[in-house]
C-alpha cells in the first residue's frame, strides 16, 4: 500500500481529548488511510454512517449509552460522519466524557460536516484534508526517476488511488468517479434543483483552468443567475472537486481585487469532465494542465506539513500577471509556471516596486520537482 504523508501527523494526535476529522473527496482514500494509520492498534470499531443502523446508535445518545456500545474499543472511526444528525454534539460528548476513546470522523462534504462541527467542537478537534495521491508520495513509492517519467501520464489521468494502482483502466475508473461518486453529495443537496446545470458549469470551469472566471459570463453561458453560479462553485469547492485562488492585492488602484481562478483538485477528473484523455504530448492545454498540477502539489505539501500558507494569483488592470503567490507572515514567494523550460520570464517591475519583500522563481518541466520535495 502507498504510504500517505499525513499518517505520522495523525498518529501524534491520538488521545489528546480531541476528535480527529479527515475531510476529502469520495474515493480519495480516507478509509485506506485510517486502516494504515491504525494497523498496529487493537480494539478499533469501524462505523459507516451511510448505514441507517449506525445513525440509530447516535439518536438520543448519552455518554453511558455510547460507552456501552463502544465496549472495549479504544478507537472509534465514523466514516461519512456528516450523515449523522447533529454529529458535532455527539463528537463533543465523546471527547468530553469518554477521554479513553479516540474518535476519528471522515467526511466527503465539508459543507455538511463543517456546519455541524464548528461550534460544538471549537477547540476540541484536529482537522485535516486528504487529497489524491501526491508527487512526493509516489516518488517515495516508485522512486524519483520513475515518477518524473510518469509526469505526462499524471497530468492526463491524475492521482486518484484506484487510478494510480489499476493499470489500463484509468479512463473507465475516472468516468465512473466523475459520473457517479464525485459530486454525489452536491447533487443531493436540497438547493440543487437543476443538476444538469451543475454539470454544465463543471464543463465550463474545466475549460477555463488557469484563467479568471466571471460569474456573470458563466451564468449567461449555461442559463442560470450569477448568484447561483457562485453558490454552485462554493458547493463544488466544499466537496473537494475544485478550489479557488483569490487575487492578491493591497490598496493599489491598478490591482484586480475581486478576481478568482478555479482549479481542479485532480486533473484526471477534470479531463473526464471534458471527455479528453488524449496523450499529453498532443494536447493544446499543456500549459494549463501543468499550472494546475504544480499548484495542486504545492497545496498538498503545504497542507500536509501544516505550513499555514495562503495561495493567490496577481493581476493588474493592464494585464500584468503572476501565476502564483504564496504568502506567510508577510513574506511573499512568487512563481511563474511554464511547461516549456526555454520560455523566458521576467517579474513585472510594477509588482517588484509595490512589494519589495518577495522572492521570484520560474517553475518549469525541467526543475519542478525541486519545489515539491
Amino acid at each position: 500500500m502507498i504510504t500517505r504523508t499525513i499518517i505520522a501527523t495523525i498518529q501524534r494526535e491520538f488521545f489528546q481529548q480531541k476528535a480527529i476529522i479527515i475531510l476529502g473527496a469520495r474515493q480519495v482514500g480516507k478509509s485506506t488511510l485510517l486502516k494504515n494509520t491504525l494497523q498496529n492498534q487493537e480494539n478499533v470499531l469501524w462505523l459507516d454512517a451511510e448505514n441507517p443502523d449506525v445513525s440509530l446508535i447516535f439518536d438520543n445518545a448519552s455518554a453511558t449509552r455510547l460507552q456501552a456500545f463502544f465496549g472495549k474499543n479504544k478507537f472509534v472511526v465514523i466514516d461519512e460522519a456528516q450523515k449523522i444528525l447533529d454529529i458535532g454534539s455527539k463528537l463533543k460528548l465523546i471527547t468530553d466524557h469518554l477521554p479513553e476513546i479516540q474518535v476519528i470522523a471522515t467526511g466527503s462534504s465539508a459543507f455538511e460536516l463543517r456546519n455541524q462541527l464548528n461550534e460544538p467542537l471549537t477547540g476540541r478537534k484536529f482537522e485535516h484534508k486528504l487529497f489524491p495521491l501526491s508527487f512526493v508520495e509516489m516518488k517515495n513509492e516508485i522512486g524519483m526517476l520513475e515518477e518524473l517519467r510518469m509526469l505526462p501520464h499524471r497530468m492526463v489521468f491524475g492521482y486518484y488511488p484506484e487510478v494510480v494502482t489499476t493499470q489500463n483502466s484509468e479512463e473507465k475508473i475516472l468516468r465512473l468517479l466523475s459520473d457517479s461518486y464525485l459530486y454525489k453529495d452536491v447533487l443531493m443537496f436540497k438547493g440543487i434543483r437543476k443538476p444538469e446545470k451543475m454539470q454544465d458549469l463543471l464543463k465550463a470551469l474545466a475549460w477555463q483552468i488557469g484563467s479568471e472566471v466571471n460569474y456573470n459570463e458563466l451564468g449567461k453561458l449555461i442559463g442560470i443567475k450569477s448568484e447561483t453560479v457562485e453558490e454552485y462553485i462554493h458547493l463544488l469547492e466544499q466537496s473537494f472537486v475544485i478550489y479557488r485562488l483569490n487575487s492578491f492585492h493591497s490598496n493599489q488602484r491598478n490591482e484586480i481585487k475581486k478576481g478568482k481562478k478555479v482549479y481542479f483538485n485532480d486533473l484526471g477528473i477534470r479531463n473526464a469532465i471534458i471527455n479528453d484523455f488524449s496523450p499529453f504530448e498532443t494536447r493544446k492545454d499543456k500549459g494549463n494542465l501543468f499550472e494546475n498540477y504544480i499548484i495542486n502539489e504545492l497545496i498538498k505539501g503545504s497542507e500536509y506539513n501544516e505550513l499555514f500558507e495562503k495561495f493567490y494569483f496577481w493581476r493588474t488592470q493592464e494585464q500584468q500577471e503572476i501565476d502564483l503567490i504564496i504568502e506567510k507572515n508577510g513574506q511573499l514567494r512568487t512563481f511563474e509556471i511554464k511547461w516549456n523550460p526555454n520560455t523566458k520570464v521576467k517579474l513585472t517591475k510594477t509588482f517588484s516596486n509595490q512589494y519589495p519583500n518577495h522572492t521570484f522563481s520560474v517553475i518549469n518541466s525541467a526543475n519542478f520537482f525541486e519545489y515539491l520535495i
